[in-house]
């Protein structure tokens, strides 16, 4: 009986001694050889594999560490294994299955981007800004974003219990709105460039996201609508509103369409290899005819990128409210076995310099979405062809 309070105490100092040993250590592998920082992690794998309270494959153990790796360096950085990897390289081509939604982290917190065209996430209401808490009753509290877009898809077809958390702009959680829907997921296939005449001489184009062939199929569009109309062209509207972005290179194609020479944006790296500078090239497909663009909160990336480069060039008239403020570039880096790692390798300008990161673009006729939608898109319509109407390039 004398003996045990002395163990106990002794069990106490040794663990205490070997926190402190760890932390020395731990704390020293700034100047450690590559090796052995190495051997540290995968000491860490073979202890937690060895003595945690449950048995957890090895396989798990590395990919979560890579994945709370990344994790570490930005919302946008992630582990994409053989699945995750498949996804991406299906969104590039607008064909994938899910709800129809673009995610991303903000905060902290899995939060819808933008909603996409007439998919199930878009009719149940679904707006950019929801921060989605809850899936099949799952709690997205430090979820990954892999681990959330893995949960919202499926098999077409099958259901999936989403929880979204509506916070006012400029507001907090505590503002929040809880939002319960039960959403049948679909093959989701996003048709990158719609259009339409508004009214005569007026074109409408809608640009949901940027995919590989996006600029060709809006030179095609405008050039269906010419015909349609019967004459060229006096002006066109470009909704980007809710494009949450996609391919550099094809947002640099839809901004060159509608200059003929300049800067349309330049990234800066860490790399030389990462800092690129893209021109447009002589070529106008409205020959100069007044150009309105349509943004919102979910305008993000991509869609900022054309935005910018158009408002900078003094080419277009915004029309809308602040956009999303995504001035990152991501690179797919494949690894083996069909794996991949998705990292911030850049930043972006616009032409003037602007880096509109977590800032956003600001329209130059603003008109905020209201709780009556028809009433909305006719006052923003109604404001674009006014821009275009009101244009001193309306001459031509």
């Amino acid at each position: 009986m004398i003996l045990r309070p002395v163990t106990l105490i002794g069990i106490i100092v040794s663990m205490v001694a070997g926190v402190i040993l760890g932390v020395v250590t731990y704390r020293s592998l700034d100047w450690q050889p590559r090796a052995i920082q190495d051997r540290v992690l995968a000491e860490i794998v073979d202890r937690v594999g060895e003595h945690y309270v449950k048995d957890v494959p090895r396989q798990k153990l590395i990919s979560d560490a890579i994945d709370g790796m990344l994790r570490g360096l930005d919302e946008h950085s992630s582990y994409l294994d053989a699945d995750g990897y498949d996804a991406i390289q299906e969104e590039t081509t607008g064909r994938f299955g899910g709800i129809g939604i673009e995610v991303g982290l903000v905060d902290g917190f899995v939060t819808v981007i933008a909603p996409m065209d007439d998919t199930p996430a878009e009719r149940a209401g679904v707006a950019a800004g929801d921060r989605i808490t809850r899936i099949n009753g799952q709690s997205m509290r430090g979820t990954s974003l892999i681990d959330a877009i893995d949960a919202l898809r499926g098999p077409p077809g099958s259901n999936v219990d989403v929880r979204f958390l509506r916070v006012p702009r400029n507001g907090s959680s505590a503002d929040g709105v809880t939002i319960d829907r039960t959403l049948t997921r679909a093959n989701i296939r996003v048709a990158s460039v719609t259009g339409r005449l508004l009214e005569p001489g007026i074109a409408y184009v809608r640009i949901a996201q940027f995919q590989l062939r996006t600029s060709d199929e809006l030179e095609k569009a405008l050039t269906d609508l010419e015909i349609e109309n019967g004459s060229p062209l006096d002006g066109a509207v470009l909704d980007l509103r809710n494009n949450p972005g996609g391919i550099l290179g094809a947002s640099v194609k839809v901004a060159d369409a509608f200059l003929n020479d300049g800067l349309i944006v330049y990234t800066e790296g860490r790399l030389e290899t990462r800092e690129l500078t893209f021109r447009a090239a002589p070529g106008d497909l409205l020959d100069g005819k007044p150009v309105a663009v349509l943004i919102n909160g979910g305008s993000a990336s991509a869609s900022e990128i054309v935005a910018g480069a158009l408002q900078d060039h003094d080419r277009a008239t915004l029309v809308g409210s602040k956009s999303f403020g995504k001035g990152t570039v991501q690179s797919v880096i494949p690894l083996a076995n069909e794996r991949a790692i998705k990292i911030t390798t850049a930043h972006y300008f616009t032409p003037n310099g602007r880096s509109i990161h977590e800032k956003g673009i600001e329209p130059d006729i603003v008109v905020q979405r209201g709780d009556d939608i028809a009433t909305y898109r006719d006052r923003i319509l109604g404001s674009a062809v006014d821009a275009i109407r009101n244009s001193d390039r309306h001459a031509g």
